[in-house]
């Protein structure tokens, strides 16, 4: 066997830009992890993936031509099967060894063996490992259909086929080229209608040499940068652009930097082979526009890189990344100045247009705009929101927050009906709050009109304000009472409504605002503005609150908080601001000497309770009904550490709440080995179930203990 690395390419038309990582990435892993199954690489192989606009590539280390012989051990039938009472071969048994390619000479080879409680006839043979051209072959198959392509093409091979001009082949888009390279040798491989080779192509306008002469399979990469003007490798051409970047944009002037977003830099690198970042400007007048509507349509539209002061403020210059680097780069600058002018223009038109008309006025067209068919238009859902946010703001700032919230609540969703927010559907809320101060409304409404859809998405930004945060909250609510309520619940993958988003972004504003909201009643009231829409809402929110409880438990896990310190304080229902606080005090207890065995009494005394009824475990604890010395030590305990206990509690000193219950260590030790709770004589039975519930009590007004035994 010789080792020898190996290199596969296939050169194709232009591969779609947002898939090309994910594509050369998944190329590449399949083809090694192929070849490693069948034996012809081993775990000290490494794969190299490559990709660019035309092309997908692999190369992997320490390849053989053939893969290593195996012994293979089949096992065939049990010998009463197998060979008659003179010891012969059945029928049965030559069919069976026919089948494994052999015939009655192997039977007097044949290996006997205990399988479970019978003796069973196995045949010993070696199969022959893999070659690499049979391997490669199954691999590249493999590798070709496990692609993640995001839409397959279909299109006809015009040689190499049966029928010329009419037998077809799907991929990505259509293949033009295949090189398998071992070493020096090719691989006879086949795949798309192509046969392989050591030809490929380099740069459509700048490669010195076409095509290109791939001698080794070391040399691809190498290859293709001297002779071809490419830069193969996908990782090594985005930071190639990055450093041009920053390098730019240091010479376009003082402090500016390029915007940030990693997407379009992976997009920009998928759709060049050879990165030239330009230095590009437009006129100055375009900047009264927003910003936000020019970096979109400089970003989505065109691929360019806006640059931002150090105040990170929009200037009138951007950067191209080109796919061509002429020696007078004026013509490929002017053209670019020249596409984006018209996108600007169309940018400042809708913004002027949109501005000769206030959000209030906007709001009666909401109800020609249909919302979902079960749940009205977007004028009824407009004041469904309105009237939960004015039920939260009256919770959490009285009138004055209910009167704001009501009012950015009904302009919120006025910015729909724009010509800026039709044209960029990603602007929706930033719009709105730009023509609110346009219309003289104060920066509180604005703001809250702006930051009603946040959180967008993990990470994001809560909104600013309380107004803000009202209707934020009433905006998901809606939502979400309204979608479980029509039975429009997310199933596995799949959340048309982005149900999951909303109430993660419920979670995090009534856990990081530590907002004093009762979940439960919060959902009732929502419920109560659709009238009669939702029938059922009582089963519907009760949906919907273990829907929440989900995402809050997913939440703090990812906080860093452990499955029973979370679950230790869920189970006690507490309101969500105060869970942060309460899981330290659950953490801080966890360390403490006394915890576990307070823990396992707590869970104890817990399985005592459930086996009494409320009425028989209700009653006061009577002095004179307190016989033995473990329970009058424990009601004395109890005397003296619950007002302390219970005092910390009130005053939002979960820790030390807690660790004052530590003292319960001793007394209720001394209570289980030396008093029986369910004696015979029902007072004492009572008065000591009356005891233990007081107890249960006072140790679960932070969290369910009892969650943390082992």
């Amino acid at each position: 066997m010789t080792a020898q690395n190996l290199l596969i390419e296939l050169f194709v038309e232009e591969l779609p830009p947002k898939a090309l990582r994910k594509l050369g990435n998944a190329f590449a892993t399949v083809l090694h992890e192929q070849l490693k199954a069948q034996g012809l690489a081993d775990e000290t192989s490494i794969a190299t993936a490559y990709a660019s606009p035309r092309r997908l590539a692999a190369h992997i280390t320490q390849v053989v031509d053939k893969a290593a012989d195996k012994a293979v051990q089949q096992k065939l039938m049990p010998v009463s099967v197998g060979l008659d009472a003179n010891g012969n071969a059945t029928p049965a048994l030559l069919k069976r060894l026919q089948a494994a390619g052999a015939d009655a000479s192997a039977v007097p080879l044949l290996r006997r063996a205990m399988d479970g409680k019978a003796e069973a006839l196995f045949y010993d043979s070696v199969a022959s490992g893999t070659t690499l051209e049979t391997g490669l072959q199954k691999a590249l198959a493999e590798a070709i259909a496990k692609l993640p392509i995001p839409k397959v093409m279909t299109y006809q091979l015009e040689s190499g086929c049966e029928l010329p001009g009419w037998s077809s082949v799907q991929f990505v888009r259509p293949a033009h080229g295949l090189v398998a390279l071992h070493g020096t040798s090719v691989v006879p491989v086949s795949a798309l209608g192509l046969t392989a080779g050591r030809n490929t192509h380099g740069h459509r306008f700048e490669a010195s040499v076409d095509p290109i002469e791939l001698g080794h399979a070391d040399s691809y990469a190498v290859s293709l940068r001297e002779q071809g003007a490419v830069i193969a490798s996908f990782e090594e051409r985005r930071a190639a652009i990055e450093a041009q970047l920053k390098e730019s944009a240091a010479r376009a002037g003082k402090d500016l930097a390029a915007i940030e977003d990693e997407a379009l830099l992976d997009e920009v690198t998928a759709l060049v082979e050879r990165p030239n970042v330009l230095i590009c400007e437009f006129e100055p007048q375009f900047l009264d526009v927003p910003q936000e509507c020019l970096i979109l349509t400089m970003k989505a539209n065109q691929k360019y890189f806006p640059l931002l002061d150090s105040h990170a403020r929009l200037t009138n210059k951007f950067l191209v990344v080109s796919n061509i680097t002429p020696e007078d780069p004026s013509a490929v600058i002017g053209g670019n100045e020249r596409v984006v002018r018209p996108r600007l223009a169309d940018a400042k038109f809708f913004f002027d247009q949109d501005r000769k008309k206030t959000l209030a006025e906007r709001v009666p067209a909401l109800a020609k705009v249909v919302y979902h068919n079960k749940l009205g238009t977007q004028g009824e859902r407009t004041e469904r929101v309105r009237a939960i946010a004015r039920l939260i703001g009256q919770q959490l700032g009285g009138d004055v927050l209910a009167k704001a919230a009501d009012q950015a609540a009904m302009l919120a969703k006025a910015d729909l009906l724009t010509d800026m927010v039709g044209e960029f559907p990603e602007l929706q809320g930033v719009m709105g709050g730009y023509y609110a101060r346009h219309d003289g409304l104060s920066e509180d409404i604005a703001f809250a009109v702006e930051d009603h859809y946040k959180p967008r998405f993990a990470g994001d930004e809560l909104p600013r304000g309380q107004a803000g945060t009202v209707v934020a909250l009433a905006d998901k609510l809606e939502t979400l009472v309204g979608m479980f309520g029509i039975g429009n619940l997310p199933t596995g993958d799949k959340d048309p409504f982005a149900l999951r988003r909303h109430a993660l972004g419920i979670v995090r504003m009534l856990v990081e605002k530590k907002l004093p909201l009762d979940m439960p009643s919060v959902l009732a009231q929502a419920a109560s503005v659709f009238g009669n829409l939702l029938p059922e809402s009582d089963k519907s929110n009760a949906l919907l609150l273990n829907f929440f409880y989900e995402r809050v438990a997913s939440y703090l896990r990812e906080l860093g908080y452990s499955t029973q310190e979370v679950d230790a304080v869920i189970s006690v229902r507490p309101l969500w601001g105060e869970m942060p606080p309460r899981l330290d005090a659950v953490r801080a207890f966890a360390q403490l000497p006394e915890a576990p065995a307070l823990a396992a009494a707590n869970k104890r005394i817990g399985n005592i309770l459930k086996k009494v009824s409320e009425a028989e475990a209700g009653a006061a604890v009577s002095e004179s009904l307190l016989q033995e010395p473990a329970e009058k030590a424990l009601h004395a305990a109890m005397q003296k550490v619950v007002p302390s206990a219970n005092a910390q509690f009130e005053a939002g000193d979960y820790t030390g709440s807690l660790q004052t219950l530590a003292a319960f260590r001793e007394p209720v030790d001394a209570f289980f080995d030396g008093v029986m709770v369910n004696a015979e004589q029902l007072d004492l039975r009572l008065n000591r179930q009356g005891l233990l519930k007081q107890l249960h009590q006072a140790m679960n007004r932070v969290a369910d203990l009892s969650r943390l035994a082992a």
